[in-house]
């Protein structure tokens, strides 16, 4: 399939279906040396992994990686590397009722446009099953960024009509973040979205909501400064998940009702090194990074899958209902954490890699 592919120097290519046996990412463009083992993997994988909560789906899935290429004696040898995932419980019989309804909110109409055929166990390859890949090429674009001295961290901003309040989200930590199953930092908080969560399951229901990512340690200058504007980039990684309806950095929509006077970001000397006073910018000016922390906020919308009935319509165009009846879960934003934070240091490493070669060495 076309697009399975995303990066230039870092490049990530992943296949496999929700139902499939199996699931697999290809990165390419790692440098060798890179210390990596499936044990690396393990920490960003269980972070995704479903039936981790009672807040998510009950699917069990071990999601043990086995690297099949690209690693050697410990390290990686600038080869490409694969990373496999076998499916081990998906229960197919219960999608099959869906194999000529179109659920409301999911991808079976426009992949039936697109295809004239689709895989209907599970939302196939349009299932956030595929991001299991993802979230395993993020560790290893984590690791090639941490010894840089960058660092990703996301969390749960908002459940619903629920807000958390962070004042300096620079400054959490992942342990705050893991502190409770929603991953929101805010205690409080996050016990009415964990309440809120388990009405709407009951009610047959699901909720969305807003995550936040902060990046820290980004040095001033990567990025390109038209189509590949690292901001763009970002966005792109991030509207590539399921779900995602909305993308924004630094002041995003507020800056519709600012005048210019109120919104730029005075540059200041501090302590030897050029920064701004505010980061409304989000870290990024004309595509390129100013050196600040990059912050992104995305939009998650409510699962699409519900256990209650739904008006729509058949392959033929016949009114009828549907239910889902698989597992699935009420809330997407606990599980979205790991994957929003892999697509950006995906993005981050392709970006860091192409910054070597914008000057020559002074």
């Amino acid at each position: 399939m076309a697009g399975s592919s995303f990066g230039v120097l870092f490049r990530v290519t992943t296949a496999g279906e929700s139902h499939g046996p199996a699931n697999v990412v290809i990165v390419d463009g790692v440098p060798a040396g890179l210390p990596l083992s499936e044990e690396d993997l393990l920490p960003d994988l269980k972070r995704r992994r479903p039936g981790q909560s009672k807040l998510t789906t009950q699917r069990q899935e071990e999601d043990q990686p086995e690297i099949l290429s690209g690693v050697f004696d410990g390290r990686t040898t600038g080869t490409p590397i694969a990373v496999l995932f076998r499916n081990q419980d998906a229960r197919s019989r219960d999608y099959g009722n869906l194999a000529e309804l179109y659920r409301p909110g999911h991808a079976d109409y426009s992949f039936d446009a697109r295809f004239g055929f689709r895989d209907y166990r599970g939302g196939g390859r349009s299932s956030a099953r595929e991001t299991v890949a993802r979230v395993a090429a993020g560790a290893i674009a984590r690791k090639l960024l941490a010894q840089q001295g960058i660092r990703l961290l996301a969390f749960v901003r908002q459940v619903g009509d629920i807000s958390a309040k962070v004042e300096d989200p620079t400054r959490l930590t992942l342990e705050q973040v893991e502190a409770t199953p929603v991953r929101c930092p805010d205690l409080e908080a996050a016990a009415r979205m964990a309440e809120l969560i388990e009405t709407v399951r009951k009610e047959k229901d699901s909720i969305g909501g807003i995550a936040e990512l902060v990046i820290t340690g980004v040095p001033a200058g990567w990025g390109e400064p038209v189509f590949d504007k690292l901001k763009a980039d970002l966005a792109k990684a991030l509207f590539s998940l399921p779900a995602v309806l909305g993308v924004e950095y630094g002041a995003g929509f507020q800056v519709a009702t600012a005048r210019g006077s109120e919104n730029n970001d005075p540059f200041v000397n501090r302590e030897g090194r050029i920064a701004t006073e505010g980061n409304r910018h989000g870290g990024m000016l004309g595509g390129i990074s100013t050196g600040m922390p990059l912050v992104l906020r995305c939009a998650v919308k409510p699962t699409s899958s519900l256990p209650r009935e739904q008006a729509t319509v058949n392959q033929k165009g016949e009114a009828t209902t549907v239910q889902t009846f698989g597992r699935h879960d009420p809330c997407l934003l606990p599980r979205f954490i790991p994957m929003a934070e892999a697509m950006a240091a995906i993005v981050l490493a392709d970006h860091g890699l192409r910054s070597l070669s914008a000057r020559l060495s002074t």
